[in-house]
């Protein structure tokens, strides 16, 4: 298994930081400091170095850093060194120009796709927008999953965009009115889409059966476990050993059966974009919807923990980084040490944050602390 872990990070124009620079050198960080002060912005930073919107999912060009009177952020770039255990590679990612949502990717200061970065760094995070997960809309618990799929099946973003675009065409062309849809083109499109639709349905079968295989045999941690259940259709097929070939065989025809339905309600009301992820509280048999707060927090913390440590079993792409946003605050101290205690059995590099350094006495000694403030960054654990 390739290990992966940050040996430096520098940001530049980034959020509140017209500069700022942290060396972890491999190790795990805490980061503690009052509200406002920076503390997620250099979590967002790393989780920036791997495809798409970060943790926080906005526009590249709300990042940059912006002053009174000024329009637009800066243009802004976060420049890292990870390290495998024996080399160091230069990461780069950001903006040329100020207001810009163009993103340069760069390995060793050449040009590359972003989702070359997945070559050498893997970052998996829990924030607390991801607590209210099990109320909110099926759709944000789909992205949520979708990310897990992706970490460890990178093509499973391709197809997923390209189903979105495909979803997309065929609605404007059966909800124009101004023309009736040429039928070659739509079925040309569906065909697209049941082409993709059938990955994105096979890969979430697959992931769905690898954490909970993970999760289950996490009985001896003292985080809840879930069942998890995906309830779409297609993904129910492929959960069921129904092959990516006979899927599409199915969702092609299916789509286009739906096309009066999808034109009158304005939306595509077949496919693997209607999914939903259920999870279950395994030992009290109560979706986790149901539960109390702290019972729903500590459920998503196990799950990402699940997601790390099958993860880090993978032997050929790197070990994830763990970006763990204000959850040292929502456990009791038991469950403070246990985390700590899993991390350092996994070997993974971790960054956390909390308003309060007390929040990381287990981490003490093992991880380097660091106080943030509006005027920059101090370490206080070395």
């Amino acid at each position: 298994m390739p290990t992966s872990a940050l040996a430096s990070l520098t940001l530049t124009n980034f959020r509140s930081y017209e500069l700022g620079s942290l060396e972890p050198r491999g190790r795990s960080v805490w980061l503690a400091g009052p509200n406002g002060a920076g503390k997620t912005n250099l979590l967002e930073a790393i989780s920036l170095l791997s495809p798409g919107k970060g943790l926080r999912g906005v526009s590249l060009a709300e990042v940059g850093r912006r002053m009174p009177g000024e329009a637009v952020g800066r243009a802004w770039a976060v420049a890292a060194k990870v390290s495998d255990g024996e080399d160091e590679t230069q990461l780069g990612t950001g903006t040329d120009s100020p207001g810009s949502s163009r993103r340069l990717t760069r390995v060793e200061g050449t040009s590359v796709p972003p989702g070359r970065l997945t070559d050498h760094i893997r970052p998996v995070w829990l924030t607390p927008a991801q607590d209210r997960l099990f109320l909110e809309a099926a759709g944000d618990r789909r992205r949520f999953f979708d990310r897990l799929v992706f970490a460890a099946e990178p093509l499973h973003a391709a197809h997923a965009t390209a189903y979105d675009k495909a979803l997309r065409e065929r609605m404007r062309l059966l909800t124009d009115e101004g023309a009736a849809p040429d039928p070659v083109w739509v079925t040309a499109l569906e065909a697209r889409m049941a082409e993709h639709g059938a990955a994105l349905a096979a890969a979430r079968a697959r992931t769905l059966a690898a954490l909970q295989s993970e999760i289950d045999s996490r009985t001896d941690r003292p985080f809840p476990r879930a069942r998890l259940a995906l309830t779409g259709e297609w993904e129910t097929l492929a959960g069921q050993g129904v092959g990516e070939a006979e899927i599409a065989a199915r969702l092609g025809p299916a789509l286009a059966a739906s096309r009066p339905r999808d034109a009158s309600a304005g939306r595509g009301l077949t496919g693997p974009h209607r999914g939903d992820l259920a999870v279950v509280h395994a030992e009290k048999d109560r979706p986790a919807a149901e539960c109390s707060t702290g019972e729903q927090k500590a459920l998503i913390l196990n799950l990402v923990l699940a997601q790390a440590a099958r993860l880090s079993a993978a032997i050929s792409a790197p070990n994830p980084i763990l970006l763990l946003d204000e959850v040292a605050a929502h456990l009791d101290p038991f469950r403070r040490a246990a985390l700590a205690d899993e991390i350092a059995a996994l070997g993974l590099q971790v960054f956390l944050t909390g308003t309060d350094a007390s929040l990381f006495e287990p981490f003490k000694g093992q991880a380097l602390g660091v106080r943030v403030e509006p005027t920059g960054l101090t370490v206080l654990d070395d």
